[in-house]
């Protein structure tokens, strides 16, 4: 049993709990897929940022997902990495780190939900009201959503986390793979009641909001759809909503089982496994679904990677 420690600013993580047969193969994996994690979408964050004909609404919306895949997987794989070398007695993380984590890891969390509800509505204006698309999502319009995107995500996750840290803390352990929000407060001996009511509260607005605004306007773009015999604009909007949906939906299925596993305490290693494929499959696969179904991405790549003409053969 743990032993009482009031206030402590050194925490310890439990980390992966990983056989010694399997630390490198699984310590391997971790890396590859947090280097691959980088390079898709740090290549993706470039190409949208030299390329003139990207300077979109969905593109620049899409950068920002890999900007939030980027810092998501940063905040928590390269830790988790250098704690697999360290015994678990050794995993030793400081409060206010701890508590930046968690903060920058929902705030990213949140924030892939509020860019995918905008990136949903910028498909709705382009499918459904394709005249006036350029006069609605202007410049000034795609700021504003942006900020909104990641301003809405920035209060509500630091509310969450200032109901935390008003607390005293009588325990050091923290159970799982990272800081969270929920680990912190259960550090408490004090009632969690507000934390737990403020965290559902949150979570069930953001799932409905989502969910809400997917159903809404992909109902719209389907009747749009069916009732339009123009081929091209149906072949457009089958690529462009199937791409986007099928980002949102692995998103909203490995965020889900998370939460659903977090309740359920006898299952811990199964949400850790949880915990780490939410963090690497989205951010790994976003860019790729995006780059394949992207025309423009697929050209500019062509012009560096197409052999170069003018140079004699050997």
């Amino acid at each position: 049993m743990e032993n009482y420690t009031y206030n402590s600013f050194t925490l310890q993580l439990e980390g992966l709990n990983v056989s010694e047969d399997y630390v490198y193969t699984v310590f391997l994996f971790i890396f590859f897929s947090y280097l691959f994690i980088i390079v898709v979408n740090g290549g993706i964050v470039v190409l949208v940022f030299l390329d003139k004909n990207l300077h979109q609404p969905m593109y620049l919306l899409f950068w920002n997902l890999s900007i939030n895949d980027i810092l998501g997987s940063s905040i928590i794989l390269p830790r988790l990495l250098i704690d697999m070398l360290h015994p678990p007695s050794d995993r030793l993380i400081s409060y206010y780190e701890c508590v930046i984590q968690a903060f920058i890891i929902h705030m990213c969390g949140t924030t892939v939900q509020t860019v995918l509800m905008i990136m949903a509505f910028d498909r709705y204006v382009a499918i459904c009201n394709p005249l006036r698309y350029a006069a609605i999502m202007t410049n000034k319009m795609l700021v504003k959503l942006t900020v909104s995107a990641w301003g809405v995500s920035f209060v509500l996750v630091g509310i969450m986390v200032s109901l935390t840290i008003r607390l005293n803390r009588c325990m050091t352990m923290i159970r799982g793979l990272y800081c969270s929000n929920a680990a912190l407060f259960k550090l408490s001996c004090e009632s969690v009641f507000i934390n737990n009511v403020y965290g559902i509260i949150v979570t069930v607005v953001m799932f409905t909001a989502s969910i809400g605004s997917m159903v809404l306007t992909y109902t719209k773009i389907t009747v749009v759809c069916l009732t339009s015999k123009n081929k091209s604009l149906n072949s457009k909007a089958l690529k462009t909503c199937s791409t986007h949906l099928v980002v949102y939906l692995i998103m909203l299925f490995s965020g889900t089982l998370t939460i659903i596993l977090h309740r359920f305490p006898q299952y811990t290693e199964h949400r850790k496994i949880s915990s780490l494929l939410f963090q690497i499959i989205p951010s790994g696969l976003n860019p790729i679904i995006y780059g394949a179904q992207s025309k423009e991405i697929r050209k500019f790549l062509s012009k560096w990677f197409e052999p170069q003409k003018g140079f004699p053969m050997l």
